[in-house]
């Protein structure tokens, strides 16, 4: 057994509103630069709906992720060593520009500086790689909220497998968000594809981050990649992809997406897997036997053998702690609630996702039945009120019975509380029907709806003595123009909307300082700030320490606070 600890997320769908304040500070903190318009490491996706890049869970087209070949090996989908080797100038397997969509601004000037004329004049569309008029076409959201149904979601892959039930009423059955980020896998095949090996996995939190130096941009892990979730910067030539913000999980503190969301539907810990079995678990012959082979991997943190190994593996004892304290874990193998995007990929994901149940209990109250009900519930899953065809297609590789027991145990947690809400005697048969008992459903009801924030958050600091070279990131890009043509801002190559500012570690300690205080932190007010302009470098200045009471004698003696009165004997102070 040979213990690794890995960073993950799970999202509670149940919560997410598709407000896309994610996506915005996201794009804000990360992809705010020139090359990167059409990026966004975050994205709020509708259900059903083609996705971004369009159609990107089509891995007979795309060619994604990994599938089990002769032998029961696991392999690329994109074939070969040899294949990749003879396509490596020309990919010919990878999303084009309007996969994704062409980035667009507006001809302001013509708006606001035409002559007076008899038309209002308009702003027209123009292209942020070309600088031509364009017609607008597609976007990151072009399909949100169902945005051209059923056209447009005729393409969706996932919807293409499902039934003709569900693709006939699926407007009036349900709707809701997906937001996705990098999966940060446990397998990732991006990582496999790179023939350069940029693309690597950090071996103290499992985070998958691009090494810009070692890019060469052939764009292989844009086709390796099953979630689509590494893009291209055509001014800079490298590839680039979400960084799970780790100079911020490095200080202890959640990704801009996790701080920001309003639903607060996002949580973020760490667990502890046996890396000796990734290769096993990930070449799992059956498609729905992987959700189970992948949970399998993850050790009990509690454990006294799995802590045992993971001391001898070099894992700091603050980190098992935060192991045990996961809200991942707990989600995953406690409460068996969180469910993997796209199992089938044999990535072994680790973003994954408690399905949403509140279309069910929306759709019976509109008929005028009870929808916190435990029977009306459980009979409404069963009776596919809510396609869960269409969510075993997303979470579990078609496998319905195991989302219809997640959306059975959601049901039965607001049910059983609900009683005690009300003042009821609780029903512990609610909970024994879904095999758990009621303090678990209170458990796992205050972690989703009224966890607080360090229990939503359970992030286990970096240990500098693990990574010295953490001190200082240069998160942007290391061909900045000291050493090349990059990001450019700087150089003769700027194209950007400013320069590459180093982030430091200190940097982020102040932020998790300020986060996590009980009061808000503010500037000093001027009676308070202390003028070194006339100090005399002797003694200290007058209000830069507090005053101790027993060295008020002492501390008036002089102007400068420093010494003992005139004419008086020294004050010795016993404490250090």
């Amino acid at each position: 057994m040979r213990v690794m600890a890995q960073m993950g997320m799970v999202m509670n769908l149940d919560k997410c509103i598709g407000c896309h304040t994610c996506s915005v500070t996201c794009k804000q903190a990360w992809t705010n630069r020139s090359g990167v318009e059409y990026v966004w490491f975050n994205n709020v996706e509708t259900r059903p709906g083609q996705g971004y890049p369009r159609t990107y869970e089509d891995q007979e087209k795309w060619k994604g992720g990994w599938e089990v070949g002769r032998g029961g090996r696991l392999r690329l989908r994109t074939g070969s060593r040899l294949k990749r080797l003879l396509t490596i100038f020309s990919n010919p397997v990878q999303p084009s520009i309007a996969d994704y969509y062409e980035p667009w601004t507006y001809d302001y000037d013509t708006l606001l500086n035409a002559p007076v004329q008899e038309h209002t004049p308009v702003a027209q569309p123009r292209s942020l790689l070309t600088d031509k008029p364009m017609k607008v076409e597609w976007s990151a959201n072009w399909d949100d909220n169902l945005g051209g149904a059923p056209e447009l979601t005729a393409d969706d892959p996932v919807l293409k497998k499902v039934s003709a039930q569900v693709k006939q009423q699926f407007e009036q059955t349900y709707m809701f968000y997906l937001p996705r980020i990098c999966e940060h896998c446990i397998n990732p095949s991006c990582a496999a594809s790179c023939p350069s090996g940029a693309i690597y996995k950090r071996a103290e939190d499992g985070i998958v981050l691009v090494d810009q130096d070692r890019c060469r941009g052939w764009r292989m892990c844009m086709t390796g990649c099953p979630y689509k979730k590494i893009y291209y910067n055509h001014r800079t030539g490298k590839a680039e992809k979400c960084t799970f913000c780790f100079p911020r999980v490095e200080v202890g503190i959640p990704t801009v997406c996790s701080e920001t969301c309003v639903g607060r539907l996002r949580y973020i810990g760490i667990v502890l897997y046996d890396a000796d079995r990734v290769l096993e678990a990930a070449s799992t012959p059956d498609d729905q036997d992987l959700y189970e082979a992948q949970r399998s991997i993850l050790l009990d943190p509690n454990d006294p053998e799995v802590i045992r190994a993971a001391t001898a593996a070099g894992i700091r004892r603050d980190w098992i702690d935060a192991a045990q304290r996961s809200p991942i874990y707990a989600l995953i193998n406690r409460y068996e609630v969180a469910l993997p995007l796209h199992p089938e990929y044999r990535t072994m994901p680790m973003v994954w996702y408690i399905p949403p149940l509140s279309p069910v209990v929306d759709a019976l109250t509109e008929t005028g039945h009870d929808g916190e009900d435990a029977g009306n519930i459980f009979g409404a899953i069963e009776a596919l009120r809510i396609p869960v065809e269409y969510l075993a297609g997303l979470f579990t590789a078609g496998d319905t019975a195991r989302v219809t027991g997640v959306l059975r145990k959601l049901g039965a947690m607001r049910s059983y509380l609900r009683d005690l809400n009300l003042g009821r005697p609780a029903d512990e048969s609610i909970a024994t029907a879904v095999g758990m008992t009621g303090r678990d459903l209170q458990d796992l009801h205050r972690l989703l709806a009224i966890a607080k924030y360090d229990e939503r958050y359970v992030i286990p600091p970096a240990h500098a003595e693990q990574g010295p070279e953490q001190e200082e990131l240069d998160v942007g890009c290391s061909l900045d123009y000291d050493e090349g043509p990059g990001m450019g801002g700087w150089g003769p190559f700027g194209e950007t909307s400013g320069g590459v500012t180093p982030i430091a570690v200190e940097n982020f300690h102040m932020l998790a300082g300020r986060q996590l205080s009980d009061t808000p932190a503010a500037p000093p007010t001027k009676d308070e700030r202390v003028n070194l302009l006339n100090w005399d470098g002797k003694g200290a200045p007058e209000g830069m320490f507090p005053p101790r009471p027993e060295d008020s004698a002492a501390l008036h003696g002089r102007p400068d606070g420093g010494g003992e009165p005139p004419d008086s004997p020294a004050v010795t102070d016993p404490k250090p």
